[in-house]
């Protein structure tokens, strides 16, 4: 085999080898040639997704179906999502934006000259088109994932849904809301019994995030919102999160949580036994509901 498959072909080095063959050439002109050939330059795209899961899609089918009963009953519907950490100070933030003049930034974003490690949890309310930010400066944890859950219930879940006490909470497979931390359950636990709430659960399949709700209704318009916007400050970053609305009627609200929340939190198994927590027939791996304890435990 031949060392110049590992060669990069581009368009100078095709001129230069064209050139040694007697054939002068300019780069441009060689990629007027190319093009009609059916050459063009690409970049790589992402489409493996890993080996299917046996249950993917039953589990889609499963939460579609989900989706639909708590719709027609008006019961909430979160989904709830940990958007990308980001260093609050001078930092480049991705993107462009109209101005007189480029926003000037630090050359390097080392975290240490970071004023903040912004965590930012997005709770998108489904039914109302209504998304929610809480903006933590400790560890992406399940504990505080659920207290950004919390913390949306009673400020405006409660509200907006009165006496209803039943919540569907879509989630990804893994991270602080994964299907697999014992914390998320216990804490969501917690959760159930403070408001008497009925909690039932349905995690998307491994590989399977962006069709998440949150990640195109929230996480998407409030990225090109503050495309090209260095976040300076907390109060930048929250600012701009408010103010990012979309033409079906999005509207947006942001807090900042600076409770600490340790990490490697032990849960034991007699904690585990304690919670009233059922597993669905289908999928249970991935789907399951919390009921507050006292309350009958499902079948």
């Amino acid at each position: 085999m031949s060392e110049a498959k590992y060669v990069r072909r581009s368009l100078g080095a095709l001129s230069a080898a064209l050139a040694a063959l007697g054939h002068r050439a300019s780069p441009s002109t060689v990629a007027g040639l190319l093009r009609p050939m059916g050459y063009h330059l690409y970049v790589n795209v992402k489409r493996f997704t890993g080996p299917d899961h046996p249950d993917r899609d039953r589990q889609f089918r499963y939460l579609q179906g989900q989706v639909e009963r708590f719709r027609e009953r008006g019961l909430p519907i979160i989904s709830v999502d940990t958007k990308k950490k980001e260093l609050i100070g001078d930092f480049k933030n991705p993107g462009g934006k109209w101005g007189l003049r480029p926003e000037e930034v630090n050359c390097h974003d080392f975290r240490q000259d970071a004023l903040y490690r912004a965590v930012p949890y997005g709770i998108y309310d489904v039914l109302a088109n209504r998304g929610h930010v809480c903006v933590g400066l400790s560890a992406d944890t399940p504990a505080f994932a659920v207290a950004s859950i919390r913390a949306w219930w009673a400020r405006l879940g409660c509200k907006r849904y009165g006496a209803l006490t039943e919540l569907l909470i879509l989630a990804d497979a893994g991270g602080s809301n994964g299907c697999r931390p014992r914390l998320w359950k216990r804490e969501l636990q917690g959760l159930a019994d403070s408001f008497g709430l009925v909690l039932t659960v349905g995690h998307y399949p491994t590989g399977a995030s962006k069709w998440n709700p949150v990640e195109h209704r929230l996480f998407g318009p409030i990225s090109i919102n503050w495309s090209g916007e260095p976040l300076r400050s907390l109060e930048t970053m929250t600012g701009l999160i408010r103010g990012t609305t979309t033409a079906t009627g999005l509207v947006v609200s942001a807090t900042v949580d600076r409770a600490c929340y340790p990490t490697k939190v032990q849960v034991a198994e007699a904690e585990m036994a304690g919670l009233n927590l059922h597993r669905h027939e289908v999928c249970p791996q991935w789907n399951y509901t919390i009921k507050p304890r006292g309350m009958v435990a499902l079948n």
